[in-house]
């Protein structure tokens, strides 16, 4: 019998399942958009069970596409974006919509823990400044706001745990993703009630579910699940991650020498320490699924998803739809001297300390579609460069930066990364990153390989390699300063 494993992936815009087999091929995978609800201005939410239904129909499509039978996958794995939220109630259905990760509804909460030294004195242990989206403050937004729903909270979920809930009805809190909370002792690796009380949520310590590692086995597919996608009930579902431990692990970042980069709707920057990185604004440290190690991680959503806004944009004035290799012949049709336009890539967040929206500067009449789409492959860059200059404050820089996410699908754009930060690229032979490091989670939780180190060796890939060009890293560095020039103009309008 063939063995086979399946990812499931829910990320800040899509739903993805993905089947691979032992050897980390991809075999079938279904992805299916799921929408945002802006209520209003700063919020950001997903109806639960539409969530739910998205979940059930791509793993239902993977299985039909990979023409295998569903009883030879052997383990499934959970991966999805950090922060948000997303509550079970008392009742056994969602409290509320769930609030996804680009949510800023609680950015005062923020500012008042800042003011009164709340972030100062809860950073000792949780050791990370608190953010707007992460649980901690929207769980103190929910109980001044609709204390009603905070009460029949029964269970506090993120994205890949309510998903393994609703596929084995059993409730846990994979470490890597609550480390990320603002709820979690990094130290003790426990949920801690002085956190809690300190940040005015004392009560929410019961409706944290017990904490598991990303490699246990955490329930099995019920029989329910089971009659409504072709999985074999009692298949394993193990722990699962973080999407961006899942990511570094399906870029075999086993080692604390690599830095990887994921490109999607956030910016994330990472690599992995024995030791944290203290006192630093804006990193985060969170746990790791490899024991032992902390995540090291620089992020906004800064990313790839202000690409897919101006696609949109262009699409929506145009009978015939722009092609994804029609964006890669504009970009390619202007030099780097040709395009004197900056795009600042704050459309959905920022990693400045004031500014929070995005901008094209220096446009003229001349200028068209391509010079703004080249703009915008340049801006997102420089934006992850910001993060990037940031954690090389605390670290060796590596000999080369493994990459992944919506960038890689497009050889201009890594070439524009490389000759920014100056570094080699590696691209890694994966198309979805996310599933393929939950499915090595699996692998390893169904007794296929004994740790991380020998499941990545086996089942990751690096596909292309891209040096920078050093005439043209040379004119970015130029271009560099008159980007963090601008931003530090606008930050003071």
């Amino acid at each position: 019998m063939t063995k086979y494993l399946l990812g499931i992936d829910n990320g800040g815009t899509m739903t993805k399942a993905a089947i691979f087999d032992m050897q980390g091929n991809e075999i079938a995978v279904s992805s299916v958009k799921t929408p945002i609800i802006v209520p209003q201005k700063d919020y950001a939410e997903r109806d639960m069970m539409d969530l739910w239904d998205a979940n059930i129909s791509v793993i239902k499509n993977a299985i039909a596409k990979s023409q295998i039978n569903p009883e030879n996958i052997i383990a499934v794995g959970c991966t999805g974006h950090g922060k948000g939220l997303y509550l079970w109630g008392k009742d056994d259905k969602p409290v509320r919509n769930a609030i996804a990760s680009t949510d800023n509804r609680a950015a005062s909460y923020i500012e008042k823990w800042r003011e009164d030294k709340t972030s100062e004195k809860a950073y000792e242990k949780i050791m990370q400044y608190p953010i707007s989206c992460q649980p901690v403050a929207l769980l103190a937004w929910l109980k001044d706001n609709n204390r009603k729903d905070y009460d029949n909270i029964k269970w506090v979920f993120e994205a890949k745990d309510f998903t393994r809930f609703m596929l084995t009805n059993e409730a846990f809190a994979e470490a890597t993703d609550y480390s990320g909370t603002g709820l979690m002792n990094l130290k003790t690796c426990e949920f801690d009630q002085e956190i809690l009380d300190l940040f005015g949520i004392g009560e929410i310590m019961d409706k944290l579910p017990p904490i598991r590692r990303s490699i246990d086995v955490c329930g099995f597919i019920t029989p329910e699940v089971s009659s409504i996608t072709g999985l074999k009930a009692g298949t394993i579902v193990c722990g699962g991650m973080f999407d961006i431990d899942a990511c570094a692990i399906a870029m075999d970042v086993s080692d604390e020498e690599k830095l990887c980069v994921i490109t999607g709707t956030w910016s994330i920057n990472e690599y992995i320490s024995k030791v944290p990185v203290r006192g630093a604004k804006t990193t985060l440290n969170s746990l790791f699924c490899l024991p032992g190690f902390y995540l090291i991680e620089e992020s906004s959503p800064t990313s790839a998803g202000n690409l897919e806004w101006f696609i949109e944009l262009l699409n929506s004035k145009s009978s015939v739809p722009l092609t994804y290799e029609q964006i890669e012949d504009q970009v390619d049709s202007v030099t780097f001297d040709d395009c004197d336009v900056l795009f600042i890539p704050f459309l959905y967040g920022t990693n400045s300390s004031k500014l929070n929206s995005a901008s094209f500067l220096g446009l003229k009449s001349h200028h068209n579609s391509a010079h703004m789409l080249r703009a915008i492959f340049e801006g997102v860059a420089f934006s992850h460069k910001i993060h990037i200059d940031r954690l090389l404050l605390n670290r060796e820089s590596p000999q080369a930066i493994r990459f992944a996410g919506g960038v890689v699908n497009s050889k201009a754009w890594v070439q524009i990364f490389a000759d920014i930060l100056g570094i080699s690229i590696e691209v890694v032979d994966v198309k979805e990153l996310g599933t393929l490091g939950c499915s090595i989670a699996a692998a390893i939780a169904a007794g296929e390989y004994k740790d991380y180190k020998e499941a990545a060796s086996a089942m990751v890939k690096v596909s292309n390699i891209v040096k920078p060009d050093a005439e043209n890293s040379s004119k970015y560095n130029r271009k560099f300063e008159m980007y963090k020039k601008a931003l530090s103009i606008l930050e003071e309008l």
